[in-house]
């Protein structure tokens, strides 16, 4: 199938849906024109077609917030885009990771799934990535990664250590706060080792496999 085939509205436009490639998020709407779709499949970033501006423009493109094309889809009826994309950072310009963060009818607080837990992983390190590629003035992630790989291994050894004498203590809080500490700085390693969170679940889902029962060795 080619841009040829797709079903434009009467303005030439069509409603472009991004999803994260890693877990499904679905992360913004906007609209393309022809032009916009054949730049992002052409340039693999994704671009749209501004409505109240009437011009073309790249996500991104003064935040640096960019989404790098994986895959791209039309639905059965050719009148819907979904892209499928990698997030240079939150997308929403918020600072959200997505625009579909107000629950309609919901209640002010609600506890975050189980899905909801594991996004947070992949964005913390998308952004522990992001900041490899674009260092900033005053981040402590930019830090750690200009002290090299020693600096970043002796912060996991010192968080690990902490999370053994809290969990000493026996202090729910204390545990919680170096346990966090201890994910984020092993996230630094796998950031720093280009790995991704996707790789250690299926190692994880090579070892105990979907039921949660560990394999036989």
């Amino acid at each position: 199938m080619t841009t040829r085939d797709i079903k434009f509205d009467g303005t030439g436009l069509i409603p472009a849906i991004v999803q994260d490639w890693l877990d499904g998020t679905v992360l913004m709407l906007g609209y393309m024109n022809e032009a916009a779709l054949t730049k992002t499949l052409s340039t693999k970033s994704v671009h749209f077609w501004s409505r109240s501006r009437q011009t073309l423009w790249e996500k991104g493109e003064t935040s640096g917030n960019k989404l790098l094309v994986k895959e791209v889809f039309v639905d059965c009826d050719r009148d819907t885009i979904l892209v499928k994309a990698q997030p240079l950072g939150p997308t929403c310009h918020t600072g959200e990771r997505a625009c579909f963060f107000s629950k309609l009818e919901g209640d002010a607080e609600e506890h975050p799934s189980s899905e909801a837990f594991g996004a947070i992983l992949e964005s913390v390190l998308r952004i522990i990535v992001h900041r490899r590629a674009q260092p900033q003035p005053d981040s402590y992630t930019t830090k750690l990664f200009e002290g090299g790989q020693d600096t970043i291994l002796k912060k996991v050894a010192e968080e690990a250590g902490e999370v053994l004498l809290a969990a000493k203590g026996g202090k729910r809080e204390e545990i919680i706060y170096e346990v966090a500490d201890l994910f984020f700085h092993t996230l630094m390693v796998l950031g720093y080792h280009d790995v991704s969170l996707q790789e250690v679940y299926q190692e994880l889902g090579s070892r105990y496999g979907k039921s949660g029962l560990k394999r036989k060795q």
